[in-house]
């Protein structure tokens, strides 16, 4: 009796995590739908317009890792309810921001909580389950990624659209401030306690921090600013960049405390590996989005409303192969993620295929099903690949360990944007349809890169 009434509490506390994952994660891609509202309302510029979008990655990707390291320090919970904190009140500026300098500076705000929240919760499940419910806990986590990044454009078309193009842009933000008011008590009643024998006392390694943010964000400015930011004078902070992570390798190998990233994990295959698979299957999978609505809202004039609805198969194709990708990984492992990259791989060659043979306006109905596969596809990757590899992880660190995937699948997120951004916008010239095809085949690239990596593991094993 006492063993079903802790299972119950700590379902319970997934939830709670659950929740403010899918939070975090709808903000990523809910704002695209509104931001001709937003240009309108504000008068915003094409610069101001780009911060509101990357701002929010931007510092998102900042704050995993040393985020993820406090929480393993000193306690999850705590640093979970400052994020929940945070979001809500920057969420609440946003959405009443009477210019666009204060909607901007929220949204820096806002990225930052994200990364706060992000890796407590998945230390908090490492902490929580074992084996197969950690698998499950797992799938569920990644159904809700899957959901939340899909279905941003599907709710801020609706919000938009319910509430009217002048207030609809603030009901995009201020939707997050019921759900952080009730996520609060939530958490402080049902998250775990920090244990004795797990809080550290030695330093949080601020030479580290530093060195890593300042790599992070020179990787990340270049790509997310890389239409705003003319000349190519920005691409040189990447080679700067990669010597400032250099610099922060060499830092944390020889740093005799306790480092901020443990760079063993690296020495585990499954943790490199799959840190691997995760920055270039992020490289694609954000990209599918971003040239898919641009594709529909102003190749066939969609409204935001109809091109979130078009995106819907992929959500609820993840969502469902999420969670049986939970209960599948502890038997199959890797297996089961080269079989959802395959999957994804064949439902975007449809989808290119659907444009050419059902051009025009009916384009969304002829895309329904080849989504719906890619997304089922990418409900076994997701969540099975983090399952794995953090599975050799200790869970006194995992909250560091899952910040650094995370850090990685940010990354990859930008890169990805750019580099089908780029390639779509360079197609123009030859029609929507082609330039959202010549975008797809980058994708595709970028997920067959994954898959690779994918298959040398089951060949090592």
């Amino acid at each position: 009796m006492m063993g079903a009434s802790r299972f119950d509490t700590r379902k319970r506390a997934l939830a709670v995590c659950l929740v403010s994952a899918f939070m975090t994660g709808l903000d990523v891609s809910i704002v695209n739908v509104a931001l001709p509202s937003i240009r309108e309302g504000l008068h915003a510029t094409e610069d101001g317009l780009q911060w509101t979008l990357s701002g929010y990655a931007l510092t998102f990707g900042l704050l995993l890792v040393p985020a993820g390291r406090l929480g393993d320090a000193r306690s999850r919970r705590k640093i979970f309810m400052v994020g929940v904190v945070g979001f809500t009140l920057s969420s609440a500026f946003c959405g009443l921001a009477w210019d666009m300098n204060v909607l901007i500076v929220s949204r820096l705000i806002q990225g930052m909580a994200a990364g706060m929240l992000n890796p407590q919760v998945s230390g908090l499940i490492q902490q929580m389950f074992q084996g197969y419910e950690r698998g499950r806990a797992f799938g569920a986590l990644g159904a809700t990624i899957g959901v939340s990044t899909a279905a941003g454009p599907l709710i801020g078309g609706a919000l938009v659209t319910v509430f009217g193009p002048e207030q609809g842009w603030r009901w995009v933000f201020l939707v997050n401030v019921p759900i952080g008011m009730v996520l609060l008590p939530l958490a402080w009643k049902l998250l775990p306690r920090p244990q004795p024998v797990h809080r550290r006392g030695e330093s949080m390694d601020p030479v580290g921090v530093l060195l890593l943010g300042i790599g992070v964000a020179g990787l990340l400015l270049p790509f997310i600013q890389r239409h705003q930011w003319e000349g190519t004078a920005k691409w040189l902070l990447v080679p700067a960049a990669l010597v400032v992570l250099g610099g922060f390798v060499t830092w944390e190998r020889f740093y005799r405390r306790e480092p901020l990233v443990n760079l063993a994990l690296f020495r585990k295959r499954s943790y490199s590996l799959g840190a691997a698979i995760a920055l270039f299957y992020f490289s694609g999978f954000t990209g599918i989005f971003f040239i898919f609505t641009l594709y529909l809202q102003n190749g066939h004039g969609y409204s935001p409303l109809l091109a979130g609805l078009s995106i819907t198969p992929f959500a609820v194709g993840s969502a469902s192969a999420a969670m049986l990708g939970g209960h599948l990984v502890t038997r199959m492992g890797r297996r089961l993620v080269a079989i959802g990259l395959t999957m994804v791989i064949i439902g975007l060659l449809a989808t290119m295929a659907a444009t050419l043979l059902v051009p025009g306006q009916a384009v969304g109905w002829a895309t329904a099903l080849p989504l719906l596969l890619a997304g089922m596809g990418s409900g076994l990757v997701i969540s099975p690949n983090q399952a794995i590899t953090l599975s050799e992880v200790p869970p006194e660190g995992g909250g560091s360990a899952a910040g650094v995937l995370q850090t990685g699948q940010r990354l990859g997120s930008a890169f990805g944007i750019a580099a089908a951004g780029t390639t779509f916008f360079g197609s123009l010239g030859e029609g929507w349809a082609t330039a959202f095809r010549h975008g797809l085949i980058v994708v595709i690239v970028s997920i067959l890169i994954a898959l690779s990596a994918a298959v040398y593991d089951l060949i090592r094993s």
